[in-house]
């Protein structure tokens, strides 16, 4: 055994030890932390030619297959309601979308000045990761830069998992005590009507203006319509689990075919890892301050805490901001107006995947 492969085999069962001892997103650090171990294995090419995990990687992700499925679930297991409720909040999901393109121009000044050596398809690759949406980063990632998928779904769902973490301190570094107490009004309800309506408009106008966002957006859309339509539960409940657990197996020993030392233990990785971390920072802050912006303009002040949840970790996120506001004041109950900008982030990450994809590729 190479010292190289002794090195992946203990990051391997690193990754295990944080999903199964941590909890740290088990459902996917589990089978990509076992495909690590399978595919470093002296002897074993099962990685490779016409190795199992090599074809679960060739059927499920080089052609998208796997990351547009586990949407379609995701899709289906989402509520729209808190941002039909409260629309404003498509902004804060918006604005936690910067920190992909402000990541991808790091990448690029960075490689200019000989740091590292990204080119622009591997920089939109990386700073999907600000998105902080798993299956959206190994999708981007397999279509622009598939040699870097391992180390970039590993940092996508390191950060998601490590968000009560790393999201709190520049929330409250951003936010006064005064603005955390803010209270927020109950959300109005919504009928079922606008949200069998909403999927299929926000499909339609995606669609045409950034083409490239149509397969992700549409298998979320299409997920959340079997939703709530109420005439396929049969078909809503098959996405919501069945189907997503079995994608999920698949799609975790495919990322993990792809932690190969050769692959992996490169200097690039330490780099992916940095910037992905920066462009999840940047994101967060990024949907506060437009929480705060907002502030100034609407009659009905937004607890900027809630901006946070603009990344798209659902509903992590979310649950973070409602921590943070319960901790400020007892009385304020944020989790579903969070929803909002948290679902937008989903949106937004799926807009911004089909973005790069349509001007890098």
């Amino acid at each position: 055994m190479h010292l190289d492969q002794f090195a992946m085999i203990c990051i391997g069962l690193l990754l295990l030890y944080l999903a199964i001892v941590k909890g740290f997103e088990p459902l996917l650090l589990v089978p990509i932390g076992f495909g690590g171990l399978l595919a470093n294995i002296p002897g074993v090419d099962i990685a490779v030619g016409n190795g199992i995990l090599y074809q679960f990687y060739s059927l499920g992700i080089e052609t998208g297959m796997f990351p547009l499925l586990i949407f379609m679930g995701v899709g289906a297991m989402t509520d729209f309601g808190p941002l039909l409720a409260n629309p404003k909040t498509l902004f804060l999901g918006a604005a936690a979308q910067f920190g992909i393109f402000a990541t991808l121009l790091g990448a690029l000044g960075l490689s200019e000045l000989g740091i590292f050596n990204f080119s622009v398809s591997e920089a939109a690759a990386i700073g999907i990761i600000g998105g902080a949406d798993g299956p959206t980063a190994i999708y981007v990632a397999g279509q622009l830069a598939p040699h870097l998928l391992g180390a970039i779904a590993v940092a996508a769902y390191s950060y998601m998992a490590l968000v009560p973490l790393i999201q709190p301190p520049i929330m409250r570094l951003l936010t006064t005590e005064a603005e955390r107490k803010i209270e927020m009004v109950q959300l109005r309800e919504v009928s079922q009507r606008e949200k069998i309506v909403f999927p299929l408009m926000l499909l339609l106008l995606v669609a045409l203006v950034v083409p490239s966002a149509a397969p992700l957006l549409g298998m979320f859309c299409f997920g959340n319509l079997m939703r709530e339509c109420g005439v396929v539960n049969r078909l809503s409940d098959t996405t919501q689990n069945a189907l997503v657990n079995i994608t999920t197996i698949f799609l975790g020993l495919a990322v993990g075919s792809k932690l190969r030392a050769e692959q992996f233990l490169v200097v690039e990785t330490l780099g992916i890892l940095l910037l992905g971390m920066v462009a999840f920072c940047i994101g967060t802050a990024t949907g506060v301050l437009m929480a705060k912006i907002m502030n100034l303009i609407v009659k009905q002040p937004i607890n900027p805490l809630i901006g946070a949840a603009g990344v798209s970790a659902v509903p992590m996120a979310a649950r973070v901001a409602s921590k943070l506001g319960l901790e400020a004041n007892p009385n304020n109950f944020l989790l579903m107006h969070a929803m909002g900008p948290n679902v937008a982030g989903v949106i937004g990450s799926a807009v911004a995947a089909g973005v790069l994809i349509q001007f890098v590729q």
